[in-house]
């Protein structure tokens, strides 16, 4: 049973992987307008590492994630979370399967950052995409939007520098990591790219604003203030 009657209250199915879990954290804080600690929004994280690895799943390379995704979300959900999110965009491939276990309402990563990316460079921009292989190969991003013009990293590109900058990253070699999808933005960008989005949580780590080559789309910050809107109209709704 729900015991938790914390209005607003927000879960977070996490640690895939557990640095972009805490970059979510920071972004859900300074996405919210707070004079005192009570003004925040109420939070709940389950960050557990072990689930599977997600790309090596949907490439059949490793076992489904779906029942750790599923068992850390009932946690959250037990614990009075009436708001599920994953700041994982590969995670995304088993949202549905997620969701419907859950039975709360969940926010898409990928449609908020979407969302962001044509209110800022428009519906029929060029946008370069960094993302996972399997995020990649599913179309996650570039079947939820046909209308963008998407530049995607070359073969060559998601194996030499893609994949290993988001591995790096989750190595905590960030120097590494930054190098890596570095080169891979650039290289969209000089193949005509107006903008990026960043299409995995671990990559706006590196990069970002000060060192893209481009502006950026963060989908962990989309993702961030959609979650602090929905809590803040939640709690006020209580209060009416």
């Amino acid at each position: 049973m729900n015991m938790d009657k914390t209005h607003g209250l927000v879960g977070v199915l996490g640690g895939m992987g557990p640095l972009a879990t805490i970059d979510f954290m920071h972004k859900l804080l300074a996405a919210t307008p707070a004079d005192a600690d009570q003004d925040h929004v109420p939070v709940i994280v389950s960050s557990i590492p072990q689930v599977p690895d997600r790309a090596a799943a949907f490439r059949g390379e490793g076992v489904s994630p779906l029942a750790a995704m599923i068992a850390s979300g009932r946690r959250l959900v037990r614990a009075g979370a009436a708001l599920v999110l994953m700041p994982c965009n590969t995670a995304h491939l088993w949202f549905d399967e997620v969701q419907g276990a859950l039975g709360v309402p969940m926010l898409h990563l990928v449609d908020a950052a979407l969302e962001d990316a044509i209110a800022t460079v428009g519906r029929h921009a060029t946008i370069g995409l960094l993302c996972t292989d399997a995020t990649l190969a599913a179309c996650l991003y570039t079947k939820r939007a046909p209308q963008i013009r998407w530049v995607l990293p070359t073969a060559d590109d998601m194996r030499e520098r893609v994949m290993p900058g988001i591995q790096a990253v989750k190595a905590g070699a960030l120097d590494r990591g930054g190098e890596l999808l570095g080169d891979a933005a650039r290289a969209l960008a000089r193949r005509g790219a107006q903008a990026l989005m960043l299409g995995c949580t671990e990559v706006p780590l590196v990069l970002g604003p000060s060192n893209a080559p481009v502006p950026v789309i963060d989908a962990t910050a989309s993702l961030a203030r959609r979650a602090v809107a929905w809590s803040l109209a939640q709690r006020s709704s209580a209060m009416a």
